[in-house]
């Protein structure tokens, strides 16, 4: 009896023993399992960071393309063609591509085919205005050399213009110095009257009552012939202006006071021209008197006389 119950004893021992085992092992293969799995998801999130999609790179590599473009169109604008402002558009749209190229996380495979037929669009718009542009800078390259051969032909011109017209106001010059008149032998005496109407020169101031102012013009041919007219201005001691006293002006900022005129008909012929002054109710005075002959406001010559 006791020995059937021992055996039983040892039979649920055994028992035991074996369902511990049992779970035992469960337990360290599911554990070793879960590891494994925790492994896995872990390296796949490394290779998920380390390695990027396809997308991701496709993304990347438009933008590089994109950069690549947008310098290309920079070095177009730069030729300053008629193009230039097309140009800048169409870098602004580079621009604006680029932008929203970055923005976008995680693209689908769908927005990459729309950004690279974007791109291509681009790149072959950039390609037709680049032959365009070759034209202009071939036809702007023309054109300067035609400006620049034009250029020396007006160079050329004008200097021969100058030459003519410096000739000219040298003809000029050298006509209006060969038709000018000029004057010589000033002089001026006193003169005092005798009752039978004989004038007699005279250096006495109480005798004197008129002075006789003259000058002698000489013949030329080539100077315009009419009347010609010359101002006489006599100074007393005191440089006042004696006789009419008038002031006339010129236009051109000169001005002259002067005794009084005188006038001719020229003919191209020598003359010999005088012009009183009177002492009327102011009698001469001792003294030395200036006498200066214009032509207009240009001094001719002058004179002087003393009376004691």
């Amino acid at each position: 009896m006791k020995k059937q119950y021992k055996s039983k004893w040892v039979k649920a021992l055994l028992a035991v023993f074996f369902v511990f085992g049992i779970g035992a092992t469960v337990f360290i293969f599911s554990r070793e399992t879960n590891e494994k799995d925790e492994k896995n998801k872990d390296v796949t999130k490394v290779k998920t960071i380390v390695e990027p999609n396809r997308e991701s790179l496709a993304q990347k590599n438009i933008l590089d393309s994109l950069t690549t473009l947008k310098l290309a169109y920079d070095a177009a604008i730069l030729e300053k063609t008629a193009l230039a402002q097309q140009l800048e558009i169409e870098r602004k749209n580079i621009e604006n591509l680029m932008e929203i190229i970055s923005a976008s996380k995680n693209p689908s495979v769908e927005q990459i085919q729309v950004y690279r037929r974007q791109f291509s669009d681009m790149k072959a718009s950039l390609a037709s205005k680049g032959i365009e542009v070759s034209k202009l800078k071939s036809q702007n390259k023309n054109l300067l050399n035609e400006i620049e051969n034009q250029n020396v032909v007006m160079y050329k011109q004008k200097a021969e213009n100058d030459t003519l017209i410096s000739k000219q106001k040298k003809l000029e010059s050298t006509l209006k110095d060969a038709s000018k008149l000029t004057l010589n032998n000033f002089k001026v005496v006193a003169l005092r009257e005798k009752k039978s109407g004989k004038e007699l020169e005279t250096d006495k101031a109480k005798n004197a009552e008129k002075f006789k102012i003259s000058f002698s013009v000489n013949g030329n041919p080539v100077a315009k012939t009419g009347k010609k007219v010359y101002y006489i201005q006599v100074l007393d001691q005191k440089n006042t202006v004696l006789g009419e006293n008038k002031l006339i002006e010129f236009g051109n900022d000169k001005a002259l006071v002067y005794s009084f005129i005188v006038g001719f008909d020229f003919q191209g012929k020598a003359t010999n021209v005088y012009g009183i002054l009177n002492s009327d109710e102011n009698p001469f005075q001792k003294g030395t008197y200036f006498v200066n002959f214009f032509d207009k406001q240009e001094i001719m010559g002058s004179s002087t006389i003393t009376l004691e």
